[in-house]
């Protein structure tokens, strides 16, 4: 946090803490239930302002997956990843593929664009979900 011109206190500590401990996307009310379990003098907003600031300082990743909640993963520029989001049980996948990756480059290049930055998301029924879904003898399919 220093190194990003953010002041570090034993309340942000403690949030960054379990944040780290964390695995999955939280959002803030996820996160303040493990932080007041370490330490119950921290509120709500001690959280969310935190978490603002470490999005600003690049530290983590807002995330909207289109459910009303923003929810918040670790910055980890060596890594890029993307998203599954299932839409009935709310279960988020992360996966990479180098070949989504490649073909992002070559259209980028075919336009003269140069991205700096994307994000990759869809949305449908995890395979849980999907199972569940789908009758005996039916196939669900979906076309756009």
């Amino acid at each position: 946090m220093e190194k990003r011109g953010l002041r570090s206190t034993e309340q942000r500590r403690v949030i960054i803490d379990k944040l780290f401990e964390a695995t999955d996307h939280v959002t803030i009310d996820q996160l303040l239930e493990v932080v007041r379990a370490a330490d119950p003098r921290v509120g709500y907003a001690t959280v969310y302002r935190t978490m603002k600031l470490l999005s600003e300082g690049g530290l983590v990743h807002e995330r909207k997956f289109g459910d009303g909640f923003t929810r918040y993963e670790l910055a980890d520029e060596e890594a890029h990843h993307d998203h599954l989001i299932c839409l009935d049980c709310g279960k988020i996948t992360e996966f990479e593929e180098p070949a989504i990756e490649e073909l992002q480059e070559r259209i980028a290049a075919r336009y003269g664009f140069v991205v700096q930055d994307h994000k990759h998301e869809l949305y449908g029924l995890c395979a849980d979900c999907a199972k569940k879904s789908v009758k005996p003898g039916r196939a669900r399919t979906a076309h756009r």
